[in-house]
């Protein structure tokens, strides 16, 4: 089954104020995608859109040749994942409870859990180094810990499309690249199609197979990190003066800050 993702002239925004503009999109599928632009461009707001969270003012998106909003909500849920901005946490909810939410759209009604659903639930907590959290209330966790928690409900909900806002906020540098090592491996074992917003551009050019540069909530390049990440768009896209040199590890291209541009 195909898992393909798209918008064709989206816009979208909150009230009167449109932040997404015109945009059309394919995510590549079984690829790894990174949104990048600077604070407020409507990187949010676009992913945000593509999975029915937001409203569009213009435009479509669309799963599979489908309007997304023509979907039930459990059958758009057992295709599409997200892992929202700053999740508000349900008070007194312990890590194992709040993982588990990820097997609602599977649930049948008046029914609990499944084997499979508790073994899913499990291997996700597992993948997150967070099965000793089981018990512990998510209000009590730090900012990384809390992280790990809610991308393990994500890949507890076991989709084909996985949408990440800022999977990384909060995590040291270590556990940056350990979260970025393991969607990667997903990616690579399960062909799930991912699409995140990260603000490092380093780390999106060594991870990403295709890049979208946002600036002023339109859509101003997309491509591989090779056609992406060169100094005229870092220009356009932060106001920034910078250096490409090759990644010595990767070979991916990798920004130098200069300064701001006057």
């Amino acid at each position: 089954m195909t898992d393909c993702l798209y918008a064709e002239h989206l816009s979208s925004g909150y009230g009167n104020h449109t932040i997404v503009k015109d945009v059309d999109l394919v995510l590549p599928e079984h690829k790894i995608s990174v949104i990048i632009g600077s604070n407020g461009c409507g990187k949010s707001t676009l992913l945000k859109t593509l999975c029915k969270l937001v409203l569009p003012s213009n435009g479509a998106v669309y799963l599979n040749n489908k309007d997304i909003h023509k979907y039930p909500s459990k059958a758009l849920a057992k295709n599409l994942g997200l892992m929202p901005q700053s999740p508000i946490v349900p008070e007194g909810i312990t890590v194992a409870d709040l993982v588990a939410r990820g097997r609602f759209p599977y649930r049948q009604p008046l029914k609990g859990m499944s084997k499979e659903d508790y073994q899913i639930v499990s291997e996700a907590m597992d993948m997150m180094g967070i099965s000793d959290l089981a018990d512990r209330c998510v209000d009590e966790l730090s900012g990384g810990q809390r992280q790990r928690v809610w991308l393990a409900l994500a890949l507890a909900q076991d989709t084909d499309i996985l949408l990440l806002d800022e999977p990384t906020t909060f995590l040291d540098i270590s556990y940056q690249i350990e979260i970025l090592d393991l969607l990667t491996e997903l990616n690579q074992k399960k062909g799930t199609t991912i699409a995140m917003v990260l603000h490092d551009i380093n780390l999106s050019a060594r991870y990403a197979d295709y890049i979208f540069a946002i600036s002023n909530g339109k859509l101003l390049a997309h491509g591989t990190p090779e056609e992406i990440i060169n100094e005229e768009i870092i220009r356009e896209v932060y106001g920034l003066n910078s250096k490409i040199i090759k990644d010595p590890i990767t070979q991916r291209p990798m920004i130098i800050p200069i300064g701001k541009c006057k």
